[in-house]
């Protein structure tokens, strides 16, 4: 029986992206090593359709002990950062409250191992309801957040309020201070993030066998 899981066999993964191009990069990441069944959602686009998608896909007997990973593409609001960074959680907040991410240094590193000319950042994960520019952007980052999007503290919240298990949350910047973007995909930007979105989902894998094994 996996450790802290109180599930009869191997934990099921679960993967909540918001996005088509999302789900289409991660796809092709394979599930190769995978503990238990992984699963990629597309959520839809803000936390409250990301609260809808993952409370129903837990509510299947099958996904009842997941381990839930919010993933996609991000903001960031450090100055510095890059399209194609990856952000770490350590936490997410919201207007909701903060949901304490499990195994930010395993992921961390299994990231560093896929994906070895990429910067890693790891800190708080701040969720909105809106794309958010210039002065509010500024603020967050002021507040002590690393970076923004719309669905990752609804899909975390949701997901341990379904029963305990272990949840995180990593995010490809899409965009930053110096390198604000318009439209996802079109750009070099959002090439390069949909290009290192591809290269995570065994980091992922690994993150989720690493936590299923019994403590000594």
């Amino acid at each position: 029986m996996p450790h802290g899981t109180g599930a009869p066999g191997p934990a099921p993964l679960l993967v909540a992206c918001a996005l088509g191009i999302e789900r289409l990069a991660l796809r092709g990441g394979g599930h190769c090593g995978a503990a238990g069944p992984v699963t990629v959602l597309r959520t839809g686009m803000g936390p409250a359709a990301a609260d809808q998608a993952v409370t129903r896909a837990l509510a299947d007997d099958a996904m009842r002990y997941a381990s839930v990973i919010a993933t996609g593409f991000c903001a960031g609001l450090a100055p510095g950062m890059h399209p194609g960074d990856l952000v770490v959680a350590d936490e997410t907040r919201d207007a909701g409250g903060r949901t304490e991410c499990a195994g930010a240094e395993l992921l961390a590193k299994e990231l560093a191992r896929v994906a070895p000319r990429r910067v890693i950042h790891t800190g708080p994960l701040v969720g909105s309801d809106h794309v958010v520019r210039g002065a509010e952007r500024s603020g967050l980052h002021a507040a002590g957040a690393l970076a923004v999007d719309m669905e990752s503290a609804a899909t975390l919240r949701s997901a341990v309020r379904a029963g305990p298990r272990p949840v995180a949350a990593v995010r490809v910047v899409v965009d930053a201070p110096e390198h604000e973007l318009v439209r996802i995909g079109t750009l070099r930007g959002g090439i390069s993030a949909f290009r290192v979105l591809r290269t995570v989902l065994p980091a992922f894998i690994e993150w989720h066998r690493s936590l299923l094994l019994p403590r000594r």
